[in-house]
């Protein structure tokens, strides 16, 4: 990923938090990627973790429309994905998604506290204030429905390098940076 890149998302989550008045705390802990695919636009990320303690860890999350986050689930991480702004679209699979086949049966997550029926594999919405929580083995991506979106992760202690399984085994969770202009933020990875 560009430096360059990585500078524009910064200014532009930035932007769209200040157009939402989400405060962020002084000297937040930035990590921006392209899930090392290469192409931000389409699989592409800003995220400031506000606080990530051995209990629990809290994440704010800023996306463009098509832009999506890979399909990956978490081993022992439960998480509240929130939609702040905007309309967030995801997709849930109690097991490992297999390629070409239909969604064709559903489960029950909870939405907004609530027991939910999801078809497995199908696209839903959830608007602005709206809560999914994930448990431990569900498969999921997401990616803005609207325009822009910024979306909000409460969950339990957070290990990205140990607990993050993409369904694709070329996605990178810290992509290399090509140092095409000076950084405006330090990143996570720096």
């Amino acid at each position: 990923m560009k430096r360059s890149a990585v500078n524009q998302a910064y200014r532009d989550a930035l932007a769209c938090f200040a157009r939402h008045r989400w405060a962020l705390p002084p000297s937040p802990r930035w990590d921006i990627t392209d899930f090392g695919l290469g192409d931000f636009d389409r699989n592409g990320l800003a995220l400031v973790n506000l606080a990530n303690e051995p209990e629990y860890c809290e994440k704010l999350m800023f996306a463009r429309r098509n832009q999506a986050t890979p399909c990956h689930m978490h081993a022992r991480k439960k998480e509240d994905i929130i939609c702040r702004a905007g309309e967030l679209a995801l997709q849930l699979w109690p097991e490992k998604p297999a390629p070409g086949v239909a969604p064709t049966r559903a489960f029950l997550a909870r939405i907004d506290g609530q027991p939910a029926k999801i078809r497995t594999g199908a696209a839903f919405s959830l608007a602005a204030g709206s809560r999914i929580t994930l448990v431990p083995g569900i498969w999921h991506s997401f990616w803005p429905a609207s325009g822009e979106c910024i979306i909000g992760e409460v969950s339990t202690a957070n290990d990205d390098v140990g607990d993050n399984f993409f369904l694709d085994p070329g996605v990178g969770r810290f992509p290399g940076i090509e140092e095409d202009e000076p950084a405006v933020v330090r990143l996570i990875r720096d």
